[in-house]
């Protein structure tokens, strides 16, 4: 058995509990293990992903119990891809929030330590019961996260966040509780064995199970009209957690990509690719939605919050395709996206923290610190969100227009790809013309005494933009990458052979 598919679990949550028990008193220690345990996490996820490179899928099964009856974690080249990106991102943010976010509260590293433990887990597993599990420890953790730092609006959104996921969390025990009463079967592989065998007079309680999840699964990723929650929480959290929280959607894109290609796939019967009549239309919806508020939004962390909305519904549309090319573009379009989101949600904290009482808001206000550097970032990351070239989003939109050309609703996709991009693009002229080209001159000179502002967080800021450089001059490799990634997620008896038999085998 290998073991090292349990560390990226294991690593986070070993490392939350010392900060709680150990180092929680003292700021110097918490930063010390937390950065060492997220450069750890992201040394340990990109070995696993150079692991999962040859093809083959690992298994570990807790307790060596076998499949389908214990609980396993699952190694593919998706899920190793989704560490990565987890890791990296996280350490990303983590040194941001070290720069100073990390002061204005307790148990931040801790908290922050669970959420990654959560999200890893969420990738690695291999059944819903697990799933779920790690969808609550994602919840809690998110949650306290979300009111770092209090604030009347924070903890009003945070209310309302954790209200909306705990009703999705009711809905994903129904859902379950129906696919298990006709399957007997919680695992991913022995379901996928186990839906087409389900009778016709079982359909019914099977399909209504399927489409719960699809509810669940988009009310994770803010699909329309499940999105209602997210730009009020994203807007008011603190801005490295609305960083982090730029994969969190990208969690439910992940159990969809798992779910419906696995087990309601093509080989699924009567419940054959159940998702897409559903998951295509609210895709498009979701994009026009998503970019129209950015057009419309009244501050950037507002902006940063639609545009996530945006994204996720031109990625949840291309994978509602259904297709290896497809899923290869929207799985480029998801790294790029991720690491855009975060870097924007950075960029309007260092407006917020800067400009005083305008805050984030799109209104004219004395120039501030840094101005000058702050608007070339904010100026390549909105190159990056709004996919114009030469950064990875240009490359990303040419992809999914590419991958979607034989496609049926093909020229909807491409009319409103192109149109909510200058929408998009219009939206955010608007901003950096109020932000930074209108701003007046300082009323009095900045005082001797005051603090000079951290360097960290403008280099934290600075390292997402040049993975997306990186992903930019690496696009082809990368991109090849993702295709063999797709082709091995399309060839689900790949995934049950190993879990199952591994397991039997007692690997």
């Amino acid at each position: 058995m290998n073991h090292w598919l349990i560390l990226p679990i294991l690593l986070p949550a070993v490392c939350g509990a010392v900060l709680v028990i150990a180092a929680r008193h003292d700021r110097l220690l918490s930063r010390v293990f937390a950065v060492a345990s997220c450069v750890l996490l992201l040394v340990l996820a990109v070995a696993l992903l150079a692991m999962a490179g040859d093809g083959s899928i690992r298994v570990y099964a807790l307790g060596d119990w076998v499949a389908p009856f214990g609980i396993v974690l699952v190694l593919d080249r998706l899920s190793a891809l989704m560490l990565v990106l987890t890791a990296a991102l996280g350490l990303g943010v983590l040194l941001y929030a070290i720069g100073g976010w990390d002061e204005r509260g307790k148990h931040f590293h801790p908290l922050f330590q669970f959420q990654l433990m959560g999200l890893n887990g969420a990738f690695l597993t291999g059944d819903f019961f697990n799933l779920f599990v790690f969808f609550e420890i994602l919840l809690i953790a998110s949650y306290g996260l979300m009111v770092h730092g209090g604030g009347g609006l924070r903890v009003k959104a945070g209310v309302q966040y954790v209200v909306t996921n705990l009703v999705g969390s009711s809905l994903f025990l129904i859902a379950v509780g129906l696919i298990y009463s006709v399957t007997g079967t919680l695992n991913m592989a022995d379901l996928a064995l186990k839906v087409p065998q389900v009778p016709a007079a079982d359909q019914a309680l099977l399909q209504t199970g399927a489409v719960l999840l699809l509810l669940v699964f988009g009310l994770k990723a803010a699909v329309v009209p499940l999105h209602f929650w997210l730009p009020g929480t994203y807007a008011n959290a603190p801005g490295p957690v609305a960083a982090l929280f730029a994969i969190m959607t990208k969690v439910g894109a992940y159990a969809i990509v798992r779910l419906y290609v696995l087990a309601f796939g093509e080989q699924a019967g009567q419940a054959a690719w159940i998702a897409a009549p559903w998951l295509l239309p609210a895709g498009l919806l979701t994009l026009v939605l998503g970019m129209g508020g950015v057009f419309a939004a009244r501050s950037l962390g507002q902006m940063a919050s639609f545009a996530v909305i945006g994204s996720m519904g031109m990625l949840l549309a291309t994978v509602a395709v259904f297709t290896p090319q497809a899923l290869s573009a929207a799985l480029f379009y998801l790294v790029h996206s991720t690491f855009a989101a975060a870097a924007l949600f950075l960029i309007a904290d260092l407006v917020a923290e800067r400009r005083g009482v305008p805050r984030d808001r799109l209104v004219p206000a004395p120039r501030f610190a840094q101005g000058t550097l702050i608007a070339g970032l904010f100026f390549a990351a909105v190159i990056a969100v709004v996919g114009m070239p030469p950064l990875s989003g240009f490359l990303g939109k040419l992809l999914v227009l590419d991958a979607v050309r034989a496609h049926p609703q093909a020229v909807w996709f491409w009319t409103l790809i192109l149109a909510t991009s200058l929408l998009a693009i219009l939206g955010f002229a608007r901003a950096g013309s109020l932000l930074f080209w209108k701003s007046h001159a300082f009323p009095a000179p900045v005082s001797s005494s005051r603090r000079p502002a951290p360097a960290l967080p403008i280099v934290a800021v600075g390292a997402l933009l040049a993975v997306l450089v990186a992903l930019t001059a690496a696009a082809g490799p990368v991109h090849g990458w993702l295709e063999q990634a797709s082709e091995q997620v399309f060839a689900p008896a790949g995934y049950i052979d190993a879990v199952l038999g591994a397991a039997e085998g007692g690997q």
